[in-house]
């Protein structure tokens, strides 16, 4: 019995001598000429980008390092991937193109309500405008100067207009671009359902 136990210790023993060795790893990259070369030690940083393999010392390809993409490659990529994501985005908001039109009109509605309140503002102050400016010539037609602060509040007035006129500009403009904005996420969304 203790014959059998040290044999088979022995034999315990051999097999654990006879692991295998990890394979020698090689990396093969182009150089600035384009010749192969096979290198233990890594890829240079300046050609990584372009790729390279990963061999055993038979010469088989272990792994395939890709070249890194081309900057427009990259722009390509991002952009791609922007547009999935808008996608999925508009798939999640949306179900049919009736659901962007009414999401258009609600907004188209909100904005025409906010010009109407800046267009009614900006009638008030030229109302406003109009009395101090006959206020003014009233002064001037007796041949009296014209209070400085009546001079100021006219031009306050004119500023607060110049100011609200951009206003109603920037909302129409803003406008303009929600509906095609709809329009165009309603397209999209034709086009992603397949209908």
């Amino acid at each position: 019995m203790l014959k059998t136990i040290t044999f088979g210790l022995t034999l315990l023993g051999s097999l654990c001598c006879v692991m295998p060795v990890a394979a020698a790893e090689y990396y093969r990259y182009l150089n600035d000429k384009g010749v192969p070369v096979l290198d233990r030690q890594g890829v240079p940083p300046e050609f990584i980008e372009k790729g390279y393999q990963v061999v055993d010392d038979q010469g088989r390809v272990l792994r395939e390092i890709p070249p890194a993409p081309t900057p427009e490659e990259r722009e390509r990529m991002a952009a791609e991937k922007a547009r999935a994501s808008s996608d999925a985005q508009l798939l999640r908001i949306y179900s049919e193109s009736a659901d962007v039109e009414r999401a258009r009109d609600r907004k188209l509605s909100e904005l025409d309500g906010v010009i109407g309140v800046a267009q009614s503002n900006l009638n008030s102050l030229r109302v406003q405008q109009a009395n101090l400016q006959a206020k003014a010539a009233e002064f001037e037609r007796a041949s009296r100067k014209v209070p400085e602060h009546l001079i100021v509040q006219i031009d306050n007035i004119k500023a607060e207009q110049a100011s609200l006129e951009k206003d109603i500009e920037r909302y129409r403009q803003n406008r303009k671009e929600a509906e095609l904005s709809f329009e165009a996420d309603r397209l999209r969304l034709i086009q992603l359902r397949g209908r």
